[in-house]
C-alpha cells in the first residue's frame, strides 16, 4: 500500500486508532488539541466503525500509530495493520495483548525486579493439578502449598474482571469486601461472605495495608511520571468527589526509587503512555496492577507535558525520515544547566534554603495557676506523655478534655458554689473557654495547652521560692494564635511559583522546567518544617506554588513535608536560651534610662555598629518617653476597641481571619497591662515590643478599615523602631554573644546543610535520614548522566533560626580576611546591616553549581551562590533599605531635584535624588535613609551639595554624663569608601560585552505581563549604571517579554492558536534559548512591546556597587490572581491594597563567587567551634570574635 501524504506540505500524520469512547474522552482531545500545535505533526482519528468493520487495508495511512485496547477494541486487526503500514507505534500492540492476563503482567514485572506483594496463582484451567489446589481453612488459604492468612486479597486473572474480593479474617468480624468498576459513587461493598469463589481462576496475594490511600501512577516515556493518591476503594467503597462531581486526587511526590519502577514499568511492557497502580507500606512501594494506555484526568499540566513529550519523541523519530526541519528542544535527559549571577552558563546541583514562615496572626498566651483536682488528674491520665515536668495538649480529644473542664469550672463559678481561687481566675476561665471554642472545631495547629508541674507552687511576682505555698499546683499555658493567614498562604504559594525560575527551563513559560524535571528521576526534592502550624502550613502552599499541586493543604502536608526527626534539626533553641535571658536581662536594663541616649549607651546597645540599629536609636531618642508614648497610644487603642465591642452597631463585626471585638480587646488589653510594670513609676517590659510590634503591624494591614485607629501609622512608627533595636538585640549584643546564640540554635541546622552538600562529591556514602535512589545504568540509554540530578532541600521554619543563621554567615568569618579583604563580602555586610526586620518569607539560599569545564579536582569545579531575601515588604514602610552606593528608585517619588532645608533647592548627584527627604517627610522615611550614602554625598566634590541632612531628633547629653551628645546625622561626618563595582567577570566562551552602554527601560506598564508568563530573557536595567558597559549582565536584574507571550490584540481564538502553534515550532523552541543567549551578550534589539519590565527573582545590585538598583516592586497577585492567573506583575498596584498581600523583596546576592571547600570548611568550623556561654559583655565589639577561643 502506497504512502500518500496530504497536500499540507511535509507532516507527520498520526492516527488515533482506539474506540470511539477512548478517541473522543475530553483527556484525549485535550492531548490531540496539543499535538496540533506542532507545525509538523497533524492527527486524525480512525472511526470506530471503520475500525470494526473495514478490513486493515483500508484503514488511513499514517506514520505513527497511537492504538490502545479497551473492551471491544479488535487488538488483532490492529496488529496486522502496523505489520502492513509499518508506522512508529507509540504503545507497542502485541504487548497489549499481555496486559489483558494478569498472569503475565506478574510474571513480567518480576522479572523486570519490581517489588509485588507475595502472591499465588491457583490456574483451574491448568491440567497441571499442582497448579490449582487449594485448601481453604477458616481465617486463610493454601494455594498450591503456600499460606495466606487473612486479610488477603482473591485478583481474577481476567484484567478486564474487575471484581477484586479481599477476605477479612473473624478476629476483626469476617466477611469480605467486593471491589468493581465504579457505578455511581460506589467502588465496592462489604459481604458478610468469608468462602471463597469456587469456580474461575485467580490470583491470592497478600493484603498490603495502605491508610486508605493507592497511588496511581501515569508514565509518559521512561522519563516522566505523574501520580496521584486517591481514596483505596477497600476502604468503604465510597467514591469521594468534588463540587463538579469528579473523583478527588490528591497530588503525589514520588520518591527516586518510584520514580525508577515507573521507569521499569515502561520499559518491560513497552508502553510509552502507561498506568499502573502502586501500593505504599512501611517505607517500601509494591505494583499491583499495570492498567496500560491511560491518562491523568483534568491535569493541564499533564495534557502539556504528555503532548509534549509524544510530540517530541514522534519528531525525533520521523523527522529525518521524513526530511523535516525539526530541530531537537531541551530534553528531559538534557543536563540540568542554568546561567549564574556573573553570567556564566553552570550544571545546577543543588539547592538549599531556609525560609520563615508566612503572615501569621498575632501569638497570645495566657498563663493560670490551677489546682483544682480535675487539672491534676488530667495531669496524671497523660502521664505517659509528660516530658521532665511539662504536658502538652494540642490533639482535638485532649483540647475538648481541657474545655470540659472549664465549662464545669464557670457553671460551678456562676451557681455560687467556687471557692475564691476560682473566683479571682474566672476571668482567665472564661478566656480558656473562649478560645478553645473558637473555629467550631479544634486543630492543633493553631491552639495548645500546656501544663506545667510545680511541687511548691508559683511564687508571686516578685517574691522568692520561699514565699510560696507548700501545696504543688499546675501552671496552665494556653498558646493560640500564631496561625498562618490567607495572605501568608498566597505569599507561600506565588514565592514556590517564583522559585521555580531559578530551575532548567524554569524562565520559560510558567517555570514548567522544574515540574518536568521533578516529574523525571532528575529532582530530588525535600520539604521540612518545624513542628509550629503556621511553618508546615507554610511549607505545604509553597510546595503548592513550586510544583504546581492542586487542593488543600492537609493532604499536601501529609505527602510532601516531612516532620519526622526534625525536632531537632528545626526547633532546637533550648542550647541557647540561658544566655538569651542573660541578653534581654541586659537589653531590659539598658532601654529603661529616661533621658536622650548619649554616644556611649549607643555603643553599649549596638556594640556591633549595625546601620538599621543605629538609624532606630536616632528616632527613639528617650526610650522610657517613647515607651510612655507607645503606653499612650496602646490606651487609645483599647479605648476604641472596647468601644466598638460594646457599640450594638459594631458589636457583631467580623474582623480579619475570624477574630471578633471581644477577642481583639482581650488581645490589646493584656498587652496594655503587660506592658507597664510598676503604676507607681515609668517602668516597661521590654520584652513586650515584639508582641506590641506584631499586633500593630497586623491590624494595620488586615483591620485598619475596621478600627479607623487615627494614630495607627504614628503607633507602628514608633514600636517599630523599638523593635528594630529589641529583637535583633535579643539574639545578643556583641558579636560573640550572637555568634554563640546563632551557633546554640541552629548548629543541627548548619550540620545538615554541610550534609546536603557533601551529597553532590560524596554519591556513594550512606545517609541516615534520607533515602536517595540512583537510576539504575542498566535503565540509562539514551540519558547523559544517568546518575546526577537536582539536590533541592528546603527548610522551613521560625525567626529565630534566620537570625541565628545571618548571624554566623556574618560574624563567624566565612570569608577568610573578612570585609576588608572582600569587596563583595564587605557590600554585602554593609546591605545586611541596614535591614532592619526579618519579616515573614525571609529566606536564605545556597545554590551549588557544577563548572564541567574545570578538574574534578579543581577548587573551582564547584561553585556556590549565596543570595538572602529579607521578605515581605512592611504595608506601611515602603522604602526599602538601599544597599551600599545606590538608591531604590521608587515609580511614585519624583525624580526631580529636592530640597533638603528651607534655604532652597539642592540639586543632588545623579542616582541620588532619594537619598534624602524634605523636612517634613514622616519618621517612618527618615529612619529608612541611607545614612552612609548621604555621608558620601557630603563628602563630593566642590559640585555636590555640602549641606545634606538627614531631620532626626537631636540627641542631648544627660545632666550629669561624661558622654558627649550625639550629633544628628545632618553633621555627621563619617569616612565612607565609595565602592567601585565588582568585576563580574564574562562567560569564558568568548561572548563580547554590552555593544550599547546606554540602554533605558520605560517604567513598568500598568499592564505588566505576568511574570510566569515570562520566557527567560533576563536583562541588566543599567540606567545610570556604572558597569553596564564593562561587564556581562547577570540574569537577574530583569525578566522581559519575547513576542510570543505578549497579550492577546486580536480575536481570542485565532491568537490563542498561533500562539500555541508558535510555542512548539523550530523558533518557538530555540526563541528561549537565544533570547537568553543574545541577552547575555548583549544584541538583544527589544521592540516597543517588549520593553516591560518585570520583577526578578534574584539582584546582584548590592555586590557589584550599582548606582541604580533594581526596582523592588510588588511581586505578589491579589488572592483571587493567585488562585486563578498566577503571578501578576503588581507593578503599578499598591502593596497594601485591600487584598493584604505586600510584595516579597528579591533574593539579593550576598556573595556569587565562593567555592564548595570554602563553604564546608566554614561549616564544619562553625559546627564544632565550642562557643563560650557567658554573660553577656556590655563592652564594644572585638575585631576577632575568635581571639579568645
Amino acid at each position: 500500500m502506497e504512502k500518500e501524504h496530504l497536500d499540507t506540505g511535509k507532516q507527520v500524520v498520526a492516527g488515533i486508532c482506539a474506540m470511539a469512547k477512548k478517541s473522543n474522552s475530553k483527556p484525549m482531545r485535550e492531548i490531540l488539541a496539543r499535538l496540533d500545535e506542532f507545525d509538523y505533526i497533524k492527527t486524525i482519528i480512525f472511526p470506530e466503525e471503520t475500525i470494526l468493520k473495514e478490513p486493515v487495508d483500508k484503514w488511513p495511512v499514517c506514520d505513527c500509530l497511537i492504538s490502545f485496547h479497551s473492551k471491544g477494541f479488535p487488538l488483532d486487526k490492529a496488529v496486522a495493520y502496523a505489520e502492513l503500514v509499518r508506522p512508529f507505534t507509540v504503545n507497542n500492540l502485541r504487548k497489549q495483548f499481555d496486559l489483558q492476563d494478569r498472569r503475565k503482567v506478574y510474571g513480567i514485572l518480576r522479572r523486570a525486579g519490581i517489588a509485588l506483594p507475595r502472591f499465588a496463582i491457583l490456574d483451574r484451567d491448568s491440567p497441571d493439578p499442582s497448579q490449582h489446589s487449594l485448601i481453604e481453612s477458616e481465617d486463610h488459604v493454601e494455594v498450591n502449598g503456600v499460606v495466606f492468612n487473612k486479610p488477603f486479597v482473591e485478583k481474577p486473572i481476567s484484567a478486564e474482571d474487575h471484581n477484586i474480593y479481599i477476605y477479612y479474617p473473624t478476629s476483626a468480624g469476617g466477611g469480605s469486601q467486593r471491589l468493581f468498576r465504579k457505578i455511581g459513587s460506589r467502588s465496592s461493598v462489604y459481604s458478610p461472605e468469608s468462602k471463597v469463589r469456587k469456580t474461575g481462576s485467580y490470583i491470592y496475594e497478600d493484603f498490603i495495608p495502605t491508610d486508605g490511600a493507592d497511588v496511581k501512577v501515569y508514565t509518559v516515556g521512561p522519563d516522566y511520571a505523574h501520580a496521584e493518591a486517591r481514596k483505596s476503594p477497600a476502604l468503604d467503597g465510597k467514591v469521594e468527589r468534588d463540587h463538579e462531581g469528579k473523583e478527588i486526587r490528591y497530588p503525589v511526590i514520588l520518591s527516586n526509587h518510584e520514580k525508577l519502577i515507573a521507569r521499569k514499568v515502561c520499559l518491560a511492557f513497552n508502553q510509552t503512555v502507561c498506568g499502573f497502580d502502586l501500593l505504599r507500606a512501611n517505607g517500601r512501594s509494591f505494583v499491583c496492577d499495570v492498567n496500560g494506555f491511560s491518562f491523568v484526568k483534568n491535569s493541564a499540566k499533564y495534557y502539556d507535558d504528555c503532548a509534549r513529550i509524544m510530540g517530541n519523541m514522534i519528531l525525533r523519530r520521523l523527522a529525518p525520515t521524513l526530511h523535516i526541519p525539526w530541530a531537537l528542544p531541551f530534553q528531559l535527559d538534557d543536563p540540568p544547566i542554568v546561567p549564574t549571577t556573573f553570567g556564566k552558563m553552570m550544571e545546577l546541583r543543588c539547592v538549599v534554603a531556609v525560609i520563615r514562615h508566612g503572615d501569621r496572626t498575632p501569638k497570645q498566651k495566657m498563663k493560670m495557676e490551677v489546682r483544682h483536682p480535675r487539672f491534676f488528674a488530667l495531669w496524671k491520665s497523660y502521664e505517659s506523655e509528660v516530658n521532665g515536668r511539662h504536658l502538652k495538649l494540642k490533639k482535638p480529644a485532649q483540647l475538648q478534655e481541657v474545655l470540659d473542664i472549664a465549662r464545669l469550672l464557670l457553671s460551678e463559678v456562676e451557681a455560687g458554689s467556687a471557692d475564691r481561687e476560682l473566683e479571682e481566675k474566672r476571668g482567665k476561665l472564661e478566656q480558656l473557654k473562649t478560645v478553645l471554642e473558637m473555629y467550631g472545631h479544634f486543630s492543633g495547629i493553631n491552639r495548645k495547652v500546656q501544663l506545667k508541674y510545680q511541687p511548691r507552687g508559683r511564687p508571686p511576682s516578685g517574691c522568692s521560692e520561699e514565699d510560696t505555698h507548700n501545696e504543688p499546683s499546675l501552671l496552665l499555658i494556653l498558646k493560640w494564635g500564631g496561625e498562618l493567614t490567607p495572605a501568608g498562604r498566597v505569599q507561600a504559594e506565588e514565592l514556590g511559583r517564583i522559585f521555580r525560575c531559578m530551575y532548567p527551563g524554569g524562565q520559560g513559560n510558567q517555570g514548567l522546567g522544574l515540574l518536568r524535571l521533578h516529574s523525571t528521576y532528575r529532582h530530588d526534592l525535600k520539604i521540612y518544617a518545624s513542628d509550629e502550624g503556621r511553618v508546615q502550613m507554610t511549607a505545604a502552599a509553597f510546595a503548592k506554588g513550586l510544583l504546581a499541586l492542586e487542593g488543600e493543604l492537609t493532604p499536601i502536608l501529609f505527602q510532601m513535608v516531612k516532620s519526622a526527626n526534625t525536632n531537632g534539626l528545626l526547633d532546637n533553641d533550648g542550647e541557647a536560651s540561658s544566655l538569651q535571658h542573660m541578653v534581654k536581662s541586659r537589653l531590659q536594663e539598658l532601654l529603661q534610662m529616661d533621658r536622650e541616649l548619649t554616644a556611649n549607651e549607643h555603643r553599649e546597645i549596638n556594640p556591633c555598629g549595625a546601620r538599621s540599629i543605629e538609624a532606630a536609636l536616632h528616632v527613639i531618642g528617650n526610650p522610657v518617653q517613647c515607651c510612655v508614648k507607645v503606653y499612650e497610644l496602646v490606651s487609645k487603642l483599647v479605648e476604641i476597641v472596647r468601644a466598638k465591642r460594646d457599640d450594638p452597631k459594631t458589636k457583631n463585626g467580623v474582623l480579619y481571619h475570624g477574630e471578633t471585638w471581644e477577642l481583639m480587646a482581650r488581645r490589646w488589653g493584656k498587652l496594655e497591662k503587660d506592658f507597664k510594670l510598676r503604676e507607681d513609676r515609668l517602668e516597661f517590659d521590654i520584652s513586650k515590643i515584639p508582641d506590641i510590634y506584631d499586633c500593630i503591624k497586623y491590624d494595620i494591614q488586615h483591620n485598619q478599615a475596621a478600627l479607623k485607629f487615627n494614630h495607627a501609622q504614628e503607633l507602628y512608627m514608633l514600636v517599630k523602631a523599638l523593635a528594630d533595636v529589641v529583637i535583633p538585640q535579643e539574639y545578643g549584643l556583641t558579636d560573640q554573644d550572637k555568634l554563640a546564640i546563632g551557633q546554640g540554635i541552629c548548629n543541627p541546622l548548619m550540620r545538615k546543610i554541610r550534609a546536603d552538600l557533601q551529597r553532590n562529591i560524596e554519591e556513594d556514602l550512606p545517609m541516615s535520614d534520607e533515602s536517595v535512589n540512583r537510576l539504575d545504568p542498566r535503565y540509562s540509554h539514551g540519558v547523559s548522566s544517568p546518575g546526577r540530578h537536582v539536590r533541592t532541600r528546603l527548610y522551613f521554619t521560625s525567626e529565630s533560626h534566620i537570625h541565628s543563621l545571618l548571624t554566623v554567615l556574618r560574624f563567624g568569618g566565612l570569608v577568610e580576611g573578612g570585609e576588608g579583604a572582600d569587596e563583595q563580602w564587605r557590600r554585602a555586610m554593609e546591605y545586611v546591616s541596614q535591614i532592619s526586620e526579618l519579616n515573614y518569607m525571609s529566606q536564605v539560599v545556597i545554590m551549588l553549581y557544577e563548572d564541567q569545564s574545570k578538574d574534578p579536582t579543581s577548587e573551582q569545579r564547584f561553585h556556590v551562590e549565596l543570595h538572602f531575601s529579607p521578605g515581605v515588604n512592611c504595608c506601611v514602610q515602603k522604602n526599602l533599605p538601599p544597599g551600599p552606593g545606590f538608591r531604590t528608585h521608587h515609580r511614585n517619588e519624583s525624580s526631580t531635584d529636592i530640597s533638603p532645608n528651607k534655604s532652597g533647592p539642592t540639586s543632588l548627584p545623579p542616582g541620588a535624588s532619594n537619598s534624602v527627604c524634605s523636612p517634613n517627610c514622616t519618621r517612618i522615611e527618615e529612619e529608612d535613609l541611607d545614612i552612609g550614602d548621604v555621608v558620601d554625598h557630603a563628602e563630593q566634590p566642590k559640585n555636590a551639595p555640602l549641606n545634606l541632612h538627614v531631620p532626626v531628633r537631636t540627641s542631648r547629653a544627660s545632666p550629669g554624663s561624661d558622654s558627649p551628645p550625639v550629633t544628628p546625622p545632618n553633621t555627621l561626618r563619617i569616612p565612607v569608601k565609595t565602592s567601585e563595582p565588582i568585576p563580574i567577570r564574562n562567560s569564558p566562551s568568548g561572548r563580547n560585552p554590552l555593544e550599547s552602554p546606554n540602554l533605558s527601560f520605560p517604567p513598568a506598564s500598568n499592564s505588566s505581563p505576568s511574570l510566569m508568563d515570562a520566557p527567560g530573557c533576563l536583562m541588566i536595567n543599567n540606567t545610570n549604571s556604572s558597569c553596564a558597559s564593562q561587564h556581562t549582565p547577570p540574569r537577574s536584574y530583569r525578566v522581559m517579554k519575547s513576542p510570543e507571550f505578549e497579550p492577546q490584540q486580536g480575536p481570542r481564538a485565532k491568537d490563542q492558536d498561533s500562539m500555541r502553534r508558535h510555542r512548539h515550532s523550530i523558533p518557538g523552541h530555540l526563541n528561549v534559548l537565544m533570547t537568553q543567549r543574545q541577552t547575555v551578550i548583549g544584541k538583544r534589539k527589544l521592540s516597543q512591546h517588549q520593553q516591560h519590565q518585570h520583577p526578578a527573582l534574584f539582584s546582584t545590585a548590592v555586590i557589584s556597587g550599582s548606582s541604580s538598583a533594581p526596582e523592588l516592586t510588588a511581586i505578589l497577585p491579589s488572592t483571587g490572581a493567585a488562585m486563578g492567573l498566577g503571578l501578576a506583575s503588581l507593578a503599578a498596584i499598591d502593596p497594601c491594597a485591600s487584598v493584604g498581600v505586600p510584595a516579597i523583596r528579591p533574593l539579593e546576592t550576598l556573595h556569587n563567587g565562593l567555592s564548595l571547600n570554602q563553604l564546608d570548611q566554614f561549616l564544619g568550623r562553625m559546627t564544632t567551634l565550642q562557643l563560650p556561654l557567658n554573660s553577656p559583655s556590655p563592652g564594644v565589639v572585638t575585631s576577632n570574635p575568635f581571639k579568645d577561643f
